[in-house]
């Protein structure tokens, strides 16, 4: 036998399935969609998925790690072009988003998601640094992109920066899911210009 190079590392187990993820992930959401958190178990969705309960456990340890990275995955699909103009971007984010959110089972998901996080401290917790967090990089790309073009000052205070793209995401992301999944009001073009004028009001001034 040839000998494996020094510091070689052999991997251990059969490697991931992007394809099993993906099926996973999407039987996931469907199967919240239809049975509820309190009904889904990991039994369901493997079933679903096609794939054994114990390369499901090997993936993911629990019910609440399966779900949050199912939601995540939805999210990834986001993303922030760079139109031109600030108010551009703003507009075209948020009918991204309410397209997202528009979805039935991205509705049953997160509905379900967050009611669950509201008794579960951990799952909160899981829920802000795999969801909510990673998509801050959004409003990151959007002032950068219109910092470069001018339409934005340049940051001089790295947290009172950080303390704005915060503000800026929970005022987006509330505002958009409050009107979606607590309203049932539609985000229609005029919508979205109005609540971009409110937004860039105090973003450009001085």
């Amino acid at each position: 036998m040839t000998p494996e190079p020094a510091g070689a590392v052999r991997a251990k187990g059969r490697p991931r399935s992007a394809a099993a993820d993906r099926a996973i992930l999407d039987a996931t959401r469907e199967t919240l969609a239809e049975l509820g958190w309190g009904g889904l178990t990991m039994g369901h969705v493997a079933s679903r998925a096609g794939v054994a309960k114990t390369t499901l456990y090997r993936r993911w340890p629990s019910k609440n790690e399966l779900v949050v990275d199912a939601v995540a995955s939805l999210f990834d699909e986001l993303e922030m072009p760079d139109l031109g103009s600030l108010r551009a971007d703003i507009e075209a984010v948020v009918a991204q988003f309410a397209d997202l959110l528009a979805r039935p089972e991205t509705q049953a998901a997160l509905l379900a998601l967050f009611a669950e996080g509201t008794r579960d401290r951990q799952l909160r917790r899981r829920i802000r640094e795999a969801i909510v967090d990673p998509q801050k990089r959004l409003v990151r790309q959007g002032r950068t992109a219109a910092q470069v073009r001018g339409e934005l000052a340049a940051d001089t205070d790295a947290d009172a920066a950080r303390e704005e793209v915060d503000i800026i995401f929970d005022t987006i992301a509330g505002t958009v899911e409050h009107r979606v999944l607590v309203s049932g009001e539609p985000i229609t073009a005029e919508w979205t210009r109005r609540f971009t004028d409110l937004l860039l009001g105090p973003l450009t001034a001085g």
